[in-house]
C-alpha cells in the first residue's frame, strides 16, 4: 500500500473516509496486478493548494478557492504507479488511459463515485467525487455559516 495515499485518505471527509480506505485497499489487493499501484494524488485540498492549481498554466482546473469538491474532502484524483523494473519501488507515475486505468474507473463508478471523465464541460479523467447532492456553493455556504465538523484539524461541512 502507498503510504502517501493512506495519509491522504485520512484527510477525506469523515463520512467517506472508511469507505474510501476500503475501496483503495480493494483496488490494490484484488484488481490491479503485482507491479501496479493506485495512488491518490489529491484528496482534501487546502485553499492555498486550490489557488495554486487554479492559477497554473496550462490550465489544470476551473475551480478557484472553495469551488472544488476537494476543498470539502469529498473528492480524490488518481494516478497509477508502475514498478517497471520489478524491484518494489513503483518509480513510474502514469495518467495513461490504459486497461489498468479502466479497471480503476469502472470500480469506483460501480461504488457510486462520479467520474470527471464523464463530464462534458471540463473533462477531468483523474477526478472522482461524492458530493451527496450538494454543489460547491452549498458546501461553501455551510462552511461559511459554521455548519461544520472539525476532524484531524480540518473543517468540513456537515453532511
Amino acid at each position: 500500500m502507498d503510504k502517501l495515499t493512506l495519509g491522504r485518505i485520512k484527510t477525506a471527509h469523515p463520512k467517506l473516509r472508511d469507505e474510501l480506505a476500503a475501496q483503495y485497499e480493494h483496488c490494490n489487493q484484488k484488481l490491479l496486478g503485482k507491479y501496479v499501484r493506485l495512488r491518490f494524488a489529491y484528496v482534501f485540498r487546502t485553499a492555498q493548494e486550490q489557488r495554486e492549481l487554479f492559477l497554473k498554466r496550462p490550465k489544470v482546473t476551473n475551480a478557484d478557492v472553495g469551488q472544488s469538491i476537494h476543498n470539502y474532502g469529498l473528492a480524490f484524483d488518481i494516478v497509477l504507479l508502475y514498478d517497471k523494473d520489478k524491484n518494489g519501488t513503483f518509480e513510474t507515475a502514469s495518467w495513461e488511459q490504459n486497461e489498468d486505468w479502466k479497471i480503476v474507473v469502472d470500480y469506483f463508478k460501480s461504488k457510486g463515485w462520479e467520474w470527471g471523465g464523464d463530464w462534458k464541460r471540463f473533462v477531468d479523467k483523474p477526478h472522482f467525487q461524492k458530493d451527496f447532492g450538494f454543489d460547491w456553493k452549498t458546501l461553501k455556504s455551510r462552511v461559511d455559516k459554521g455548519i461544520t465538523i472539525i476532524d484531524n484539524g480540518i473543517i468540513y461541512p456537515k453532511i
